[in-house]
């Protein structure tokens, strides 16, 4: 770790009480029936997995759903390019966080050759109405992209490609990238440029330092839902009508036929 990095237990204090609000907005959520998105875009490495991590770590995975989609079939190809998205677009109450989203067009797609230049120029057209029409129904639109620079990258993948348990996170499409940083630039901004919008704006944290890049990002997203994050009275546990029951099992003995280990 480098002496700008924020250390582990600083961290874990900082998002521990950043958690507690995260369960209040939760809570606020269920209560009134919102529709919370988040969209966590970035390059691979970037540390999308962990800030999804940070934000429903101590949530209820009934209410908060994280979408990663694998690559589309040939049936969903041929279909209109958001239909695949918006079956997990959130219900009220739910929170959804999207470790990548449709913006993979603008992205992966066009920098590794699976989408047409025609049917990238469509998309970057077609997302502001959208994303607009999800605005004006009521959902509530947060969108992140992590930055991370070249050097940070190579040694977070060299990091990957070192530890067994960490090696299934590299895919044939992560090493096909790595020589095309400077198209994924390009790709990004002209992304940001055709779809950075009043009613559905990117913000860009550093992610150079993923714990701070996390408390940055859960720290902006709390205070966007400030008004929200009101923590409700919690009922207290009414005592038991009759005294605790007192049961006794005995040792469970293997079926017979099969032989004791």
């Amino acid at each position: 770790m480098s002496k700008d990095e924020l250390g582990r237990k600083d961290y874990e204090e900082a998002l521990d009480a950043m958690q507690g609000a995260l369960t209040a907005m939760a809570g606020w959520a269920s209560r009134t029936g919102a529709r919370v998105l988040v969209i966590l875009e970035g390059r691979d490495t970037a540390g999308k997995t962990g800030a999804i991590n940070a934000i429903s770590q101590k949530l209820n995975p009934r209410q908060v759903r994280t979408v990663a989609l694998s690559s589309p079939t040939e049936r969903e190809k041929s279909q209109w390019y958001f239909q695949r998205y918006v079956p997990h677009l959130p219900a009220g109450g739910e929170i959804v966080l999207f470790d990548r989203s449709w913006y993979n067009r603008a992205g992966v797609e066009k920098v590794m050759g699976f989408a047409t230049d025609a049917q990238v120029a469509a998309f970057l057209e077609a997302v502001p109405g959208f994303e607009r029409m999800l605005v004006e129904d009521g959902i509530l639109l947060f969108k992140y992209w992590l930055t991370c620079d070249q050097a940070e990258q190579e040694k977070r993948l060299a990091e990957r490609h070192d530890d067994p348990g960490k090696r299934w996170k590299i895919s044939p499409i992560d090493l096909a990238a790595r020589g095309k940083y400077a198209a994924y630039t390009e790709a990004r901004e002209a992304m940001l440029k055709a779809t950075h919008s009043k009613h559905a704006p990117w913000t860009l944290v550093d992610f150079n330092d993923q714990r701070r890049g996390r408390l940055t990002l859960v720290r902006d997203l709390l205070d966007r839902l400030s008004v929200q994050t009101a923590e409700e009275a919690v009922p207290a546990l009414p005592p038991l009508a009759e005294p605790l029951a007192k049961e006794h099992f005995g040792v469970i003995k293997p079926l017979p036929g099969y032989p004791a280990t």
